[in-house]
């Protein structure tokens, strides 16, 4: 026998498998915080284009394609906090995304970012992929926590223990964002992200102002004028204290709400928060 053949050909095939596994991960991503999906409650099929649009093509499997499907609670409830209590200002409200918030006041806005930007990795197996920045610098990855790197926090300074790895599983992944959600933030966030132009924005992209307060909003959804081309889209928030995520009205065109005019001038008016173009950033 041919060894060295036989070895070429079992590689090439371990590694085609491999390249299936992913494909496959990629285009069957879940959300797998839910016991079960029903596709009648996400965005696409829950919120509707206005006349004259249509949802911009994006590829099956993407980050944009998997926010686009994000499920939404059934009917229109309310917006609660952490501790169960209603949010006092519901006007921002205008849908809730199916997606648990805790029992502590810990996934605010930033948070609410980073939740859903490792969800769409951990979904798709892509474990080496999901790490972020705490507001020290200090960067965080998702694997060095399985392989047992515990972070040690005193005051400003971030030192590391190591442990015994962890078993990949739901509580291990929600322990790491746990601790990315105490110690990350908007400011954190937005030197992280890179600064896009306006004109290029794309689902999955967040409008950011760091800050001791900032904020921070996710681009959910996009659609576009089928005769002129001119693009509107959703955004999607948490905010303090920690809340349920939810997509946000539009306070200055309640016809269009809760759609947004990519083309808004110099200013991005939401109910609770300003944005400026140069706050728009993307994940590296």
């Amino acid at each position: 026998m041919d060894w060295y053949n036989y070895l070429m050909n079992k590689n090439t095939l371990i590694i085609t498998l491999s390249l299936l596994l992913a494909v496959y991960n990629i285009t069957n991503a879940q959300y797998l915080w839910l016991d079960s999906y029903d596709s009648t409650q996400s965005i696409s099929s829950r919120i509707n284009v206005p006349d004259g649009y249509k949802r911009i093509d994006i590829e099956r499997g993407s980050f944009a394609h998997w926010l686009r499907n994000v499920p939404l609670k059934d009917g229109n409830p309310p917006i609660y906090l952490f501790d169960g209590d209603k949010k006092l200002n519901q006007l921002a409200n205008h849908s809730i995304i199916d997606i648990d918030i805790g029992d502590t006041d810990l996934q605010q806005c930033a948070d609410a970012v980073i939740r859903l930007r490792a969800e769409y990795q951990y979904s798709i197996g892509f474990n080496d992929s999901i790490a972020f920045n705490f507001t020290s610098g200090d960067r965080f990855e998702y694997i060095d926590w399985l392989n047992g790197k515990t972070p040690v926090i005193n005051g400003n300074n971030v030192n590391w223990k190591q442990v015994r790895p962890r078993e990949n599983n739901r509580t291990t992944f929600m322990n790491y964002l746990r601790i990315v959600f105490t110690y990350a933030g908007s400011y954190s966030l937005s030197n992280e992200l890179s600064k896009i132009d306006i004109q290029d924005l794309e689902i999955g992209d967040v409008f950011v102002e760091g800050g001791f307060s900032g904020h921070a909003m996710i681009i959910i959804d996009m659609t576009e004028n089928i005769e002129s081309g001119e693009r509107i889209f959703l955004l999607a928030q948490s905010y303090m204290p920690a809340q349920n995520i939810h997509i946000v009205t539009n306070p200055v065109n309640w016809s269009l709400s809760p759609w947004f005019k990519a083309d808004f001038n110099n200013k991005l008016y939401t109910l609770e928060w300003v944005f400026e173009k140069d706050h728009l950033m993307r994940f590296k």
